[in-house]
């Protein structure tokens, strides 16, 4: 990871962080935000209750609602002043924690008041509580965590995810997913959603802390696209630039938003190895229509699969047929130049528009380029073609080809594993 691409604290305030300042009022309520969330119809936990004086506790039976339940402060932050309620004691006389601690209608009735009297707020000033639904761990990840319930902190800028975490509760976090607190963050990979590096107090590591055995990385998280897609949903109903959203999984009804960030932390880039400058740079000028453009751009953009590229499939000509595949899943053979001098592949725009391949679904973005016709802008689509049997999908531009001899060119970012024999030199034929 190079220092140049690292995303400090400054800049993240300084040049990422216009977003609206309704937006930021809203984040910093868990209560609003889950108003804003509701009528964007982004799924969050149910809300049970909530404490505004001290009034709702004196008359509040907390019998009344689920045997588990988590209560919160409304205005907190790093995880403070959260109490997770698993079940009812034996006895039915108290409940217990995910720590397995027993908790007391008085205990309950006291933090609410110190909530109240802002005790985990920032300033100390009053705050709001409210009781809200408890989200147990999803299958997958009942080997990795300690008596709590991983998050997936989505990076939203401009509408599009830029980078994303699993974050895991430890022993030491006393099951809470925040990293200050001793939690593991672990890396995930934007296109295919699956785990890559893990992170404790900065430093990395390979597996669970005392079972060498269980090792974070290859772990694919369940509902991928639609945890992405409702992260982006979430950013624009508050209409926030750079945020963090905490996405929940619940073992039935999927992906729930938990609460979202204006100021999200930065260690997501040590648990990515990656930096976050560029990639916020690279979508920082881009429009983005919705939350399923913002996705398909993220995945075209920040794959860091490792693809296998150390074994040649096949050995390559300067013209080679390839099938190109249109939105439907048929394929049309087409004969297209290698050029190795061409970084990004590129289709002529009326094969594209025969293809279908122009439908607003499939264009990631727009760019605007300087030809010998002057300054035009030009649209890069989601490809996919077929080459020596081998499946490419990448991000091609569109140009008009009319007058060059292929309709396609293919460009060294997607050649990797091929060798490509050149033979005589094709110097000044057109391309």
């Amino acid at each position: 990871m190079k220092l140049s691409s690292i995303l400090g604290l400054n800049s993240r305030s300084a040049i990422f962080g216009n977003g609206s300042s309704r937006g930021k009022r809203i984040a910093r309520s868990k209560i609003l935000t889950k108003r804003i969330l509701k009528r964007a119809g982004v799924p969050t936990p149910k809300l049970y209750k909530v404490f505004r004086t001290d009034y709702d506790i004196s008359n509040f039976d907390w019998r009344k609602i689920s045997s588990s339940f988590a209560l919160k402060p409304s205005k907190s932050s790093y995880g403070d002043g959260i109490i997770i309620i698993r079940k009812k004691s034996k006895d039915l006389r108290a409940w217990v924690t995910t720590q397995r601690k027993k908790i007391y209608k008085e205990d309950l009735d006291l933090h609410v008041l110190d909530i109240l009297e802002g005790a985990y707020s920032i300033g100390n000033v009053p705050d709001i509580a409210f009781c809200e639904e408890y989200i147990a761990r999803h299958k997958i990840f009942k080997r990795y965590a300690y008596r709590g319930t991983p998050d997936v902190r989505v990076l939203v800028f401009n509408s599009v995810p830029v980078m994303a975490m699993l974050r895991i509760p430890t022993h030491e976090s006393e099951g809470r997913a925040n990293l200050h607190k001793g939690a593991i963050g672990v890396g995930i990979d934007i296109e295919t959603g699956i785990t890559t590096h893990a992170i404790s107090h900065g430093l990395h590591i390979d597996h669970k802390p005392g079972n060498p055995k269980v090792k974070f990385s290859g772990i694919k998280i369940p509902n991928w696209n639609h945890i992405l897609e409702i992260a982006v949903t979430a950013s624009r109903a508050l209409d926030l630039d750079l945020c963090g959203v905490d996405v929940v999984l619940h073992p039935e009804r999927g992906p729930l938003v938990l609460e979202l960030n204006s100021q999200p932390g930065l260690q997501i880039q040590l648990a990515n190895m990656a930096g976050l400058k560029k990639r916020l740079e690279r979508v920082e000028d881009l429009r983005v229509i919705d939350a399923v453009v913002g996705v398909r751009i993220a995945k075209a953009l920040f794959s860091t699969h490792q693809k296998k590229k150390d074994t040649a499939t096949g050995v390559l000509g300067v013209f080679e047929k390839i099938k190109i595949q249109d939105l439907s899943g048929k394929k049309k053979l087409v004969e297209a130049k290698v050029d190795t001098g061409a970084y990004r592949t590129a289709i002529d725009k009326k094969l594209a528009h025969e293809l279908g391949l122009l439908r607003a679904k499939n264009i990631l973005w727009k760019r605007k380029v300087k030809s010998t016709f002057g300054e035009e802008e030009r649209r890069v689509i989601s490809l996919t073609f077929y080459l020596h049997g081998r499946k490419v999908t990448t991000q091609a531009g569109v140009a008009d080809r009319k007058n060059m001899k292929k309709r396609v060119i293919i460009g060294r970012r997607d050649l990797g594993g091929f060798l490509v024999e050149l033979g005589r030199s094709d110097r000044g034929k057109k391309r």
